[in-house]
């Protein structure tokens, strides 16, 4: 704050140093920008550069943002906080550091973390606005920031979508509210799998997938479900990769030299490219290939809204003035309310939302404002028509036009009921043969059920036993879909884990999970009792588990401490022994593949039960391992080599099992940034802290309140946990192993090899011993025996 008072003293006796942009595209340490200068790349196709707006009570804002040369904002470095000044700069400090100053408000800091007294700022022909530190001879020493690291709404050639596991950072697109708010709204483009194994964009809206691309194809340079660009002349433009590695899994793509190509999120969920007009609609995607909504009972696929300007005759149904929703929350909130026949944002910068019901007349007015309205309601019969203000001689016309779009309005109607006539017949047939298949397995008796009580549940009894899905009864959602509690006629009490159809859990994973659940019977396993199939219904009825999952209080603040270490230390030993039985003494030979906290459930005595086995895959006793093409499961928990490579093992249990471990001991998730200087992950913060000797620095305060004996079982079970999640598979223990690690105290331990995803490469640990300053020694008796890692 001192040196930030100083620089507005000397700022303001001394005059700022400005100095002029016409020709330049680089800032040195001292110089500053004015609201009235720019930065411009070599090339001239990008400037950096102050863009102005006007809100609703006339005070003046600002962006700072980086344009193209046809002046379409493509980057923001304050999206969030605006300036509300007529008068500021932006500036490089003698730091080095990047800053938007005023006379109203703190300075914003843009690299507060990463800055060099050494150093200049470019904005490269590319986009790419890059803070460099410089050698003393002036030559590039290493890059300290740069803007490609912080997409807004728009991806330039080059940039990145996905993520760093070396330091959790993620590159994703968010929507703008609005062309004139550029705070984040209400739609995502990400790289990712969502559960299916299949990298590919997808398209979110507050957080909900609306849309996936499909399987990238590299040879042909196409995805999926982006059918344009199978054409030769899209083909020639585009260039895309995916990255995939132990650092990083991101998509990006590249453009013929000379060629201008940027891809936008629009406020309404639009994504188009300078290449091509829009080629996905978010609010409503319906029809399109890659859509995942579902269709609102009231409307279908001919059915859009229309920009048209003008008014309805009446006082909107429904009036926000809320200043964080825009178009694309506006359309959503109208698509899915069936009497919404046009919609349109409240306030001038874009914002707010106000809805029309039916039976009301719209007026067209080419002066009048901007509305969306239903085109079932321009084409409608005349109750419902735009009335307009032209020529009323050509009545007629009007007649024979809303005529002629009935028909071909009914028309495609009855073509859309044909096509999904025979879909809902093809999914019945679908659904009847893995019924029959149950039923009439030799597991099966005469009573519907099979051998070990697996039950098919009528729809009806347990759509009342959940009181239809109702909210009040929905205990969670996971990735496949929520859960709700149930209770049946004889007054037993069920969970339903309902699947949802955008899940990517299709009827493969479904029976998988069915018959392997119903052969495994151990207390450390959730008992299945049946299942439902329904008209697209896909459900699983398990035993209830009244204390939820794991996560549920591992990673709350408050419930945290319900956990004492007796009790951790408990649900270690319980998912350690289901694991053993699911390796070794089961009669089939289980690899679980998504063993996580959130798969963790609890019963009333808070004893573990390992569930969700949509993932799991069945081994014969002469197999030690598989590889497979399809990767699924939860990032942060996959094993390296099953993550980079498709190899799967017990040892991918074992690495997961050790992050679950690593987690209890902490209290703290995996994906979580530790260490800002040196980003990285629970698993690398955890070897950093071991190889430092500092490793009670890593334990949840609740469980150093002066019980050495719980402190002591901690460290060891942190220790454990390291050895489990060892790069190399054939290092890591088994389960047995691990059992016996955790319950024979005397036993000693080897050291930890350099586990996945951590920072660096060599380091030396020396005791496991040494407690935090101040604290005595404990954890004396714990053996290490090869004092060398790697």
């Amino acid at each position: 704050m001192i040196k930030v008072l100083l620089l507005i003293v000397s700022c303001s006796c001394m005059g700022v140093f400005y100095i002029s942009h016409a020709q330049s595209d680089t800032i040195r340490p001292g110089e500053s920008i004015r609201f009235s200068d720019s930065l411009v790349s070599a090339n001239k196709r990008f400037s950096l550069e102050f863009q102005r707006f006007v809100d609703s009570d006339n005070d003046d804002y600002r962006y700072l943002r980086i344009r193209n040369s046809d002046g379409t904002t493509v980057w923001v470095a304050n999206r969030t906080t605006p300036v509300y000044s007529s008068s500021g700069n932006f500036t490089m400090d003698g730091d080095g550091l990047l800053m938007i100053m005023s006379d109203r408000g703190s300075p914003i800091v843009l690299n507060p973390d990463r800055a060099s007294r050494n150093s200049s700022a470019t904005l490269r022909d590319d986009g790419n606005f890059i803070l460099t530190e410089l050698n003393p001879d002036g030559s590039t020493r290493g890059i300290l920031w740069e803007s490609f690291d912080f997409p807004v709404d728009t991806l330039l050639p080059g940039m990145k979508l996905g993520m760093s596991f070396r330091t959790g950072q993620e590159w994703i697109l968010t929507s703008s509210i609005s062309n004139q708010v550029a705070a984040p709204g209400a739609f995502t483009l990400e790289w990712g799998n969502n559960g299916s194994g299949i990298a590919q964009l997808i398209a979110r809206r507050r957080g909900e997938v609306y849309w996936m691309s499909g399987a990238l194809n590299t040879n042909d340079r196409s995805f999926e479900n982006i059918m344009w660009l199978m054409s030769p002349w899209t083909q020639n433009n585009y260039n895309f990769s995916h990255v995939s590695n132990e650092n990083e899994s991101y998509f990006s793509y590249s453009v013929l030299d000379g060629a201008i190509s940027r891809w936008s999120l629009d406020p309404s969920g639009s994504l188009s490219d300078t290449l091509k007009p829009v080629f996905l609609l978010g609010a409503n995607c319906y029809g399109l290939p890659g859509c995942q909504l579902r269709e609102p009972a009231c409307k279908n696929e001919t059915d859009a809204f229309v920009l048209q300007r003008g008014r309805f005759q009446g006082f909107p149904s429904s009036s926000q003035g809320n200043l964080s929703i825009g178009l694309g929350d506006c359309s959503a909130q109208c698509w899915n309310t069936c009497s919404c026949v046009g919609y349109a944002t409240l306030h001038t910068n874009g914002t707010g939302c106000e809805l029309w019901n039916r039976d009301l007349n719209f007026t067209d007015d080419a002066n009048d404002r901007v509305v969306y309205v239903l085109n079932s309601t321009l084409a409608g019969d005349e109750s419902n028509a735009v009335t307009g203000s032209g020529n009323e001689n050509n009545w007629w016309i009007w007649i024979i036009v809303a005529f002629a779009s009935v028909l071909i309005l009914l028309a495609l109607s009855f073509l859309c009921y044909l096509r999904r006539k025979k879909l809902r017949e093809e999914k019945e047939r679908e659904e009847e043969d893995i019924l029959l298949e149950l039923t009439t397995s030799s597991e099966v008796g005469s009573d519907g059920r099979k051998g070990h009580d697996l039950k098919v549940f009528p729809f009806a009894s347990i759509n009342a036993a959940t009181n239809g899905f109702s909210s009040e009864n929905k205990l969670g959602e996971g990735g496949f879909g929520p859960v709700y509690k149930g209770k049946l006629q004889d007054g037993e009490e069920i969970a339903v884990k309902r699947l949802s159809r955008s899940s990517g859990q299709g009827l493969v994973e479904f029976k998988n999970e069915l018959i392997l659940i119903a052969k495994l019977q151990h207390m450390n396993l959730v008992r299945l009792l049946g299942c439902c199939v329904k008209a697209g219904e896909k459900m699983l009825i398990y035993e209830y588990m009244p204390n939820k999952s794991l996560d549920f209080f591992l990673f709350d603040p408050t419930r945290r401490e319900q956990l004492k270490w007796k009790i951790r230390f408990s649900i270690i030993e319980g998912i350690a022994q289901g694991l053993l039985y699911l390796h070794r003494h089961s009669r089939l030979r289980v690899i679980h593949r998504d063993l996580k906290a959130s798969n963790i459930l609890l019963d009333s005595d808070m004893n573990p039960k390992i569930s969700d086995f949509g993932m799991a895959r069945i081994f014969s006793r002469n197999e030690s391992e598989a590889n497979t093409n399809r990767v699924v499961g939860t990032y942060g928990y996959m094993s390296p080599e099953y993550a980079m490579e498709g190899n799967f093992s017990e040892k991918s249990d074992v690495y997961s099992f050790g992050v679950l471990l690593l987690e209890l001991v902490s209290g703290q998730k995996n994906n979580r940034i530790f260490q800002h200087d040196r980003p990285m992950n629970l698993v690398g913060y955890a070897w950093e802290l071991w190889k430092d000797e500092r490793s009670l620095e890593l334990l949840d305060d609740s469980i150093v309140v002066g019980d050495e004996n719980a402190t002591y079982q901690a460290l060891r079970c942190m220790l454990v946990g390291l050895l489990c999640v060892q790069q190399s598979a054939t290092e890591r223990p088994t389960m047995s192993d691990v059992i016996s690690m955790i319950g024979n105290e005397t036993l000693p331990l080897p050291p930890p090899k350099q586990g996945s995803f951590s920072t660096h490469q060599t380091s030396v640990q020396i005791s496991l011993s040494k407690a935090k300053q101040g604290s005595g020694s404990i954890c004396t008796s714990i053996t290490i025996s090869d004092m060398e890692a790697r």
